[in-house]
């Protein structure tokens, strides 16, 4: 006889069928997502600029300045300046007071007129010797004299002309001591050795100044529009460091600079002029135990470039971050240094890249200019490629979810 149709069945075994069915699908979907399987993480290789670079603090300095100082001593009485003040060459700066150089000048020309006349006198008196000898002398000839008398104008007359060249060489001493004390008279007045901004003012008016063993600085005229990085660079890093080499900065609080390049501070760009050949003094004495040095320092050597200035955004004394470009390759081929091993022969790289069937395969490459964070491919990638960077495992449930 012909078995019983699923529609003679009763609700309650048709409601047990489907439900079995269900469970039987959701256990395959279970087991399908439970399974253990590798995720990779990838970043596709594309072309940038990478640039090697060694990285140093400086500070700004005027490229021309001169520090003003006194060269007599005596009170301020006028000081023309202030910090700011923009000065041309020539213009009147401080005045001291000069009422002791003028009396010593007064003295000196007093001095040198008495001279003078003295001269005049001595100067008669050489004459007055002279035709007295002239005299005898014809005298003698006529052997209308003694030779006594003979000898004693001969004697006058040399010792006229002796008063004489006395009285000049005094005169010519007191001239030049006059000279000197005039001078000295007119450096009581301070003029601007150069065109330039008043950056410091180290005295005030009323001070005295005691120039007698140095010279006093009053102030520093400084010329803005070019100034001078004085970089610290460590010594690990010094022998990269090259006169010519392609150098920028960036100053603190530079993200606010109306120049301020896009997506970051604003970049002032230099070439370097110069690394100074021995560190500075202050390591170097404490090096040679001059003074007392703390039990380890770095030592650092000083490179100098020069930066444009013109719009007046960079003042003295900021700090600049300073990058200086080794090597640099443009539009390169390029990846993270994190996603490279290290190969079997020293100096060599391996990078994993997923294939055609999303598997990572590994290759051998050849690298050129780096940076802390990225190097160029010569060989081994292709732009496009899918590099792989990372990778983790998911799933893995139950065992009974497995089989």
């Amino acid at each position: 006889m012909p078995p019983p149709s699923c529609s003679g069945r009763s609700p309650r075994t048709r409601r047990l069928v489907a439900g079995s069915g269900l469970l039987v699908v959701a256990a395959a979907a279970l087991a399908w997502v439970g399974r253990e399987r590798t995720l990779y993480d990838t970043v596709a290789v594309a072309r940038t600029d990478v640039e090697a670079t060694v990285t140093a603090i400086g500070t700004l300095q005027p490229r021309r300045y001169v520090d003003v100082g006194a060269q007599v001593s005596g009170q301020i009485t006028r000081l023309a300046v202030a910090p700011g003040t923009e000065v041309h060459k020539g213009e009147l700066l401080v005045e001291i007071d000069p009422s002791v150089q003028r009396a010593t000048v007064d003295a000196g020309r007093a001095e040198l007129a008495g001279l003078r006349a003295q001269l005049a006198e001595q100067q008669a008196q050489h004459r007055l010797a002279g035709q007295q000898l002239a005299r005898q002398r014809q005298m003698a000839a006529d052997e209308a004299t003694r030779l006594e008398d003979l000898q004693g104008a001969e004697a006058a007359s040399a010792t006229a002309a002796a008063r004489l060249d006395r009285l000049k060489a005094q005169i010519d001493q007191t001239l030049a001591t006059l000279k000197a004390d005039e001078a000295r008279l007119g450096y009581t007045r301070i003029y601007a050795p150069m065109a330039g901004t008043v950056v410091s003012v180290e005295a005030r008016e009323g001070q005295t100044l005691n120039a007698t063993y140095q010279t006093p600085d009053i102030l520093r005229i400084a010329d803005l529009s070019g100034m001078t990085v004085w970089t610290e660079v460590s010594e690990a890093d010094v022998r990269r460091v090259r006169p010519g080499m392609p150098v920028y900065f960036t100053t603190l609080g530079g993200d606010g600079d109306a120049a301020a390049e896009p997506g970051g501070p604003r970049r002032w760009q230099g070439t370097v002029r110069q690394v100074l050949p021995a560190p500075p003094q202050s390591a170097k004495a404490a090096s040679t135990g001059a003074t007392p040095a703390p039990a380890v320092k770095a030592v650092t050597y000083t490179a100098l470039f020069d930066v444009d200035n013109a719009d007046g955004e960079l003042m003295p004394q900021m700090t600049a971050q300073v990058v200086f470009v080794t090597a640099r390759a443009e539009g390169a081929v390029a990846v993270p240094l994190s996603a490279l091993a290290a190969g079997s022969v020293p100096g060599s790289y391996t990078a994993r890249v997923l294939g055609a069937d999303h598997r990572p395969e590994v290759r051998h490459l050849r690298l050129g200019t780096r940076s802390r964070h990225q190097a160029q491919v010569l060989e081994g990638l292709k732009e496009g490629e899918q590099l792989v960077t990372g990778e983790s495992r998911v799933g893995g449930g139950p065992r009974w979810l497995q089989w």
